[in-house]
């Protein structure tokens, strides 16, 4: 009686159906699967600021002296007393206006997603039943966060550099254009650790976490603008606008000690939302 060996064969991995190869690549880590979940709306972000900063930069030969002169006087505190220059237009038309309220508003509506979406929809649940802590889940979530923040700032970077010789806009520096950038994305990972920890520290929803953020960053950006105008300029070093435009980096480089300010923030508002996310009864 003869008896036949049987081979084991290996077992085939299983697929997730419909994933593709790409998205089992980026699967690996809570931070690179949520850069893989967010690609589009980084995308979008990066490259809406930075056409609309290319677009703003590009208009600089044709502003007047004249034209800047009929400027409203409640506006100079906002970057518009000195437009006659390259550094002083794009202070104050680019980067003190539009680009920053974006930024703002991509740290909110980003950082709300990370943990309040989660725990508005019940995947926060499931994510924490696999072998990751409180601690280390919010921390991948804001590191893609941060990922986005610097791909905005990149991109804002190089469309300027991009109409730099067209614009007349050669006077600045390449490195303090460079300044600039590393300001907006510091900008950025500001309100971004906001709504972030807002939504860990306290479970609300995603939409108010985002409503609380974008109107703190408003109100804060108004403070900033408007307190020359009251006799209360000292009221700016409460708002970290000024620590992201206060030392004019297009003028003078980055300015270490508004850079770091910008950092500490940053980093102790990520701290307190991890300590009480893991001190939080997720059920209630």
């Amino acid at each position: 009686m003869t008896t036949t060996a049987r081979t084991a064969t290996p077992a085939t991995p299983t697929t997730i159906p419909g994933g593709s190869a790409l998205a089992r690549a980026f699967g690996g880590t809570m931070f690179t699967k949520t850069l893989y979940d967010n690609r589009r709306i980084f995308a979008v972000w990066a490259i809406a600021t930075g056409l609309l900063a290319m677009m703003y930069a590009s208009f600089y030969p044709q502003i007047s002296a004249d034209a800047m002169a009929n400027v409203p006087e409640a506006m100079r505190g906002f970057g518009f007393d000195d437009a006659g220059t390259a550094a002083g237009y794009l202070q104050g038309a680019v980067f003190g206006l539009l680009v920053p309220l974006l930024v703002t508003f991509y740290g909110a509506a980003t950082g709300a997603r990370m943990i309040s979406a989660d725990e508005d929809s019940g995947y926060l649940d499931l994510l924490l039943a696999h072998p990751i802590s409180r601690t280390r889940l919010l921390l991948h979530r804001y590191a893609a966060l941060a990922a986005g923040a610097l791909l905005i700032a990149a991109a804002t970077l190089a469309a300027v550099l991009a109409v730099r010789g067209t614009a007349d806009l050669d006077t600045i520096t390449v490195g303090n254009f460079a300044a600039q950038a590393v300001n907006l994305a510091l900008l950025g990972l500001l309100f971004g650790a906001v709504a972030t920890s807002i939504g860990a520290a306290t479970g609300t929803s995603r939409a108010t976490a985002f409503g609380l953020t974008a109107g703190l960053g408003v109100l804060s950006y108004a403070l900033h603008g408007f307190a020359p105008q009251i006799g209360a300029d000292w009221l700016r070093y409460l708002t970290p606008f000024h620590y992201y435009i206060g030392g004019e980096p297009l003028r003078h480089g980055l300015q270490v000690a508004d850079a770091a300010v910008l950092a500490a923030a940053t980093i102790a508002l990520i701290v307190a939302g991890a300590w009480r996310l893991n001190r939080r009864d997720l059920g209630r």
